[in-house]
């Protein structure tokens, strides 16, 4: 399957209408692609220093060798502070997200829906707006990093081999499980965006956004699963503000969405989100 164009505009927002009567006019503009690999630093020990078997005239029998170098140490990366640190983040949830999709629909349980399918379209249509969000982060971090490249969140490997791509409730239930952690995870890291800071306001904007299309995708897959209920709106996804009852998607501070997210061992790279607040 031919993968998707993705053109990113990080200062004009798109008002173009989308093609009558697809459903990607519901989908969203979201794209913390996160992208993470370790990297590894490899040293090369010192040779051994001469040392004679018999004194040399002149020289001091077994000299002491020059201290050999320390060895090699995985240098794990970490999200960062602030708000860079904030969108390797929802990067790295994007990249999780566009790398299932892009599983899900080359997977024989896509590929043997009928083409004219309001299944097919949604998951099509899915794959290609996370695809758009992960390379939207990675453009805006990119400019953000420009002096500091070294500090943008790598590209991350993934192992989805728990995943039966041949099964319709495996790939729905696993679909729906990542779009509701994005809603949690957007809700909760919006609070931490500092409005103040460069771009500050446009960051926060533009996670409002995303996490209304993450919002879209959820109800969508949770209908799939449980059509004609009132699953697209689930009480468990919901939580209360000051007793009115469950209305408010939930929000879920960093720590908790990356352990989260770990337990599935989905994602293969190892990083740390060792400066981002914890609640």
């Amino acid at each position: 399957m031919k993968k998707p164009l993705v053109k990113v505009d990080i200062v004009e927002d798109s008002t173009d209408k989308s093609k009558k009567g697809s459903r990607r006019k519901f989908i969203k503009l979201s794209g913390l692609g996160i992208a993470g690999s370790s990297f590894l630093l490899y040293g090369c020990s010192a040779d051994d220093m001469f040392n004679p078997e018999q004194p040399v005239e002149g020289m001091t029998p077994n000299p002491e060798p020059e201290p050999e170098p320390e060895p090699p140490v995985d240098a794990v990366f970490d999200l960062g502070s602030g708000n860079l640190g904030i969108l390797n983040y929802a990067f790295a949830l994007e990249q999780l997200e566009a790398a299932f999709y892009t599983e899900a629909v080359a997977g024989s349980y896509y590929t043997g829906l009928a083409a004219d399918s309001e299944e097919k379209q949604i998951l099509e249509d899915t794959w290609y707006h996370e695809v758009i969000h992960r390379e939207f982060f990675k453009t805006a971090i990119g400019a953000a990093t420009a002096a500091t490249p070294e500090a943008m969140l790598p590209d991350l490997e993934f192992d989805f081999s728990s995943v039966d791509f041949t099964d319709r409730a495996s790939v729905l239930g696993t679909a729906l499980v990542l779009e509701d952690t994005g809603v949690s995870a957007y809700n909760g890291a919006g609070k931490l965006i500092d409005v103040d800071a460069e771009n500050g306001g446009t960051y926060l904007l533009l996670a409002g956004k995303i996490v209304s299309v993450e919002a879209r995708h959820a109800s969508a897959y949770a209908d799939l699963l449980e059509p004609n209920t009132t699953a697209f709106a689930r009480d468990e996804v919901l939580v209360s503000i000051s007793g009115v009852g469950p209305a408010f998607d939930k929000a879920t501070p960093p720590g908790d969405v990356l352990a989260a997210v770990i337990d599935t061992g989905f994602v293969q790279t190892e990083f740390t989100a060792t400066q981002l607040p914890t609640e």
